[in-house]
Parts: C-alpha cells; sequence; structure tokens
C-alpha cells in the first residue's frame, strides 16, 4: 500500500491517481485502460476523470517522469477516488477487484494522514503560541528583574553616599573643640 500512497497527487485540489500509475496497478496497458473508460463515458462524468492540461503535466513532470512511463503525446488521465472506485467497476478482472480495494484503503490513508497532521498542525500552533507567550513573560519578567536591580543598585549607592557623608561630618565633629562637660569654676571673676 505505501507503494500506491506514492502514486497519489493532488492536482487542481483533488487527490488523483495517474491513468498510465492505474494500468500498472490493475496490470493492464494504459491504452486499454483508457479504452475501457472510453466505451463507459457516462459513468465518468468530470469530477470522477479528467485530462491534465500541457502545464500540469510539465509541472507534473518536477514531481514524476511521466515520460519514461507513457509512450503517447496525450496528456494522461486524471482519476479521483470516485473515478478509480468507477473504474474497478469497468475493469472485472480479479486483479482489478483486488488493485482497486488496495487503491481505495490508500486513499483512506491518505485522507487520514491529511486530518491527522492536520490536527497536528493545530497543535503545533497552538505550542508555538504558548511558547511565545512564555517567551515574552520571561522577557518582561528579566526586564523587571533587571528595573529592580537597577534600583536595588541605585539604593545601595544612596546608602554609601549617606555613610559617607555622615563619615565626613563626624570627622567634622571631631575636629571642633569640646566643651567640657561638669562643673567648672570661673576663673575671670
Amino acid at each position: 500500500m505505501v507503494i500506491v500512497q506514492n502514486l497519489i497527487y493532488e492536482i487542481r485540489g483533488q487527490k488523483v491517481m495517474l491513468d498510465f500509475d492505474l494500468a500498472r496497478l490493475y496490470q493492464v496497458e494504459t491504452k486499454a485502460l483508457n479504452q475501457a473508460v472510453k466505451r463507459n463515458a457516462e459513468r465518468f462524468p468530470s469530477d470522477f476523470m479528467f485530462r491534465l492540461t500541457a502545464e500540469e503535466v510539465l509541472n507534473m513532470r518536477s514531481q514524476i517522469v511521466t515520460a519514461s512511463k507513457r509512450n503517447t503525446s496525450a496528456p494522461p488521465f486524471a482519476f479521483t477516488e470516485q473515478g478509480v472506485a468507477m473504474l474497478a467497476s469497468v475493469l472485472k478482472s480479479p486483479i482489478a477487484v483486488t488493485a482497486s480495494i488496495s487503491i481505495m484503503r490508500a486513499f483512506v490513508q491518505v485522507r487520514q494522514y491529511l486530518l491527522t497532521s492536520a490536527s497536528m498542525s493545530a497543535e503545533l500552533n497552538e505550542l508555538r503560541a504558548k511558547v511565545d507567550l512564555l517567551a515574552l513573560q520571561r522577557k518582561e519578567d528579566l526586564g523587571a528583574v533587571n528595573d529592580l536591580s537597577e534600583d536595588v543598585r541605585q539604593d545601595i549607592d544612596n546608602l554609601y553616599l549617606a555613610i559617607g557623608e555622615l563619615s565626613s561630618r563626624m570627622e567634622e565633629k571631631k575636629q571642633e573643640p569640646r566643651r567640657k562637660i561638669g562643673f567648672q569654676q570661673n576663673m575671670e571673676d
């Protein structure tokens, strides 16, 4: 099934498989597959199958090597999941039935993977938002701590200045002559 999943492409916003890949899985020639589709054209409306444009073929060549898989100049047909299911009813061989079951399972797995990855993507975006919020809070907290540290440093500087001022006043006071304490007789009389 892993091989089948690798053969599902997104074209025009739809998950599709190309005619030559389907022919290989159904073990028929691409020409025979396309002839069976043409004989039953009423079973394949445009939302089940469409032919790629020349531009889409050029874009696909960057993803896959279509030239080595096709020997025709006509662009390949792309079959949606519904088109692949309808193709199984047109090609009635046992191999076609087995291949169709594998292909349907592959489409289901691709759909589940896309749903899971979309869910995971939403969870990742939510986690990113939380991490960004935490980073912002951390930055604000560090700013507040930095401001607090600056305030504390300023307060310490002010304390040192006040202590220095008091020390210089004390030195001045020490150098002033002191008046003697106690009873003193007046000797001038």
